[in-house]
């Protein structure tokens, strides 16, 4: 039987799927979330925590005989016993299927939408908009399937209703209030089954459904984020006259406001309980500080593409504004078609690309496509980088993924360029290069 210690950060509901699956299979688990076992921030900095756990990221599993895993899948199945991960060959891919369901289409829309009420992410109301039709759509896929069904696989508890309900938490908890929850009653119905369960009560104590659905809130979002160490201050100089006394007024009101904000920065372990507050790497050289600064603002162009019509304002203002010495616009292929088999898999493949490559967002920016159908499909996009070489070469970090895709650097003043960054751009066109329909597609921004 497995037994070892599981470092994560208080409150952490990747954590909860693990700790959970102990409770079920009767593991020997022991939980490092505070000191003096373990601090977050810190104790995964150290190079010994490095060594076993590279990308110093919790949730991070370690056996008692020295055997270590991180990723919180990975954790919760080897915690698992038989009857959680499926009695057979089938309801263990039935199994694998909803765990990946979970990671693909919930988490994300989940985390747009739900973040920003904790003050962890700035407000898009497009964003948001979205996010909630995506909700929706992954809550009627749950509710058909257990329109006659108690559990997501077979008759008991397994692996899939323990990652699908963690993966729901801070949905029910922040959003889905009654009227939006209504359509949907066999997915709450499964969902208080779950975390009634004496397993499930014993990591997550009682999960309350919201009663009013939460917004976002400017100055808590103001709040959350952390404020910069300002140079020391200068000594006030001495009143000499009652003149100076007067004008010294602004300058107090501008002191007692700053200490104000120095109260709110402790907002971080707040943030702890949502994976978006990971903070946990050591900071690294910016890989593109020997590049000149460049007239074309990314920013600016994502916020019109996220906001605007594509073709008529967003594409138009790519065009008129890029700076082809200051960035670069490639092709990239997936290498192994063959390979994919189910939709949601395959976009499982492009959105954990794009996780891994967090870091890279502030200077780069792609539009990815899966075209065809199930076990018959091909991944291709347009990927703008900062700078003229292929950025993944620029960072360790950033490697992980790239050598699967064929890269081709595209000429920004060919005709055949301008095609293909509109039509990846806009998901609709021709494609003619592909031989394939359009299937679905990813923004990376």
């Amino acid at each position: 039987m497995a037994a070892g210690t599981l470092y994560t950060y208080p409150e952490n509901w990747r954590a909860f799927k693990a700790q959970i699956a102990a409770q079920y299979s009767g593991a020997r688990l022991k939980v490092a979330s505070s000191a003096p076992a373990f601090t977050f921030g810190q104790t995964n900095r150290t190079p010994a925590f490095l060594n076993n756990f590279p990308l110093g990221k919790v949730p991070a599993f370690q056996g008692d005989d020295g055997f270590c895993l991180f990723e919180s899948n990975a954790i919760a199945h080897y915690l698992s016993n038989e009857a959680l991960r499926g009695s057979s060959p089938q309801a263990q891919s039935q199994v694998l299927q909803w765990v990946s369901f979970a990671d693909a289409e919930i988490i994300p829309p989940a985390s747009a939408w739900v973040f920003p009420t904790l003050g962890i992410m700035q407000f898009n109301k497009q964003a948001t908009e979205q996010a909630k039709e995506e909700v929706k759509k992954v809550l009627s896929v749950l509710n058909h399937h257990l329109n006659t069904r108690t559990f997501l696989v077979g008759e008991r508890v397994s692996l899939a209703d323990i990652s699908v309900a963690c993966s729901m938490i801070w949905l029910y908890k922040q959003v889905l209030e009654p009227s939006f929850r209504q359509p949907f009653p066999n997915v709450t119905r499964w969902f208080q089954t779950c975390v009634n369960q004496p397993q499930f009560k014993t990591v997550l104590g009682e999960v309350k459904l919201c009663d009013k659905m939460a917004q976002f809130d400017p100055k808590k979002f103001t709040d959350m984020q952390p404020k910069k160490d300002g140079l020391p201050k200068k000594d006030t100089p001495p009143k000499k006259e009652k003149a100076g006394k007067e004008a010294s007024k602004p300058q107090e009101k501008k002191e007692k406001k700053k200490k104000e904000e120095k109260k709110a920065a402790p907002a971080e372990e707040e943030m702890d309980e949502c994976e978006a507050a990971l903070a946990s790497e050591p900071k690294t050289k910016d890989p593109f500080a020997h590049l000149p600064k460049s007239a074309f603002v990314m920013d600016e162009f994502k916020r019109k593409y996220s906001n605007e019509d594509t073709l008529t304002v967003a594409v138009p203002h790519f065009w008129e504004h890029f700076d082809k010495e200051g960035y670069s616009i490639w092709y990239g292929e997936y290498k192994y078609p063959e390979e994919l088999t189910m939709t949601f898999m395959s976009c499982n493949l492009i959105m954990g690309m794009f996780q891994r490559l967090d870091k890279l967002r502030k200077n780069g920016f792609a539009s990815v496509i899966l075209f065809g159908g199930n076990n018959d499909s091909s991944i291709s996009g347009i990927w703008i980088f900062r700078g003229q070489d292929l950025a993944f070469t620029l960072s360790d970090d950033w490697q992980i993924d790239y050598e699967s895709y064929a890269w081709r650097k595209l000429d920004p003043d060919s005709d055949e360029t301008k095609t293909m960054v509109k039509e990846y751009f806009a998901w609709e066109g021709e494609f003619k290069h592909v031989g394939k329909p359009f299937n679905q597609g990813k923004c990376f921004k």
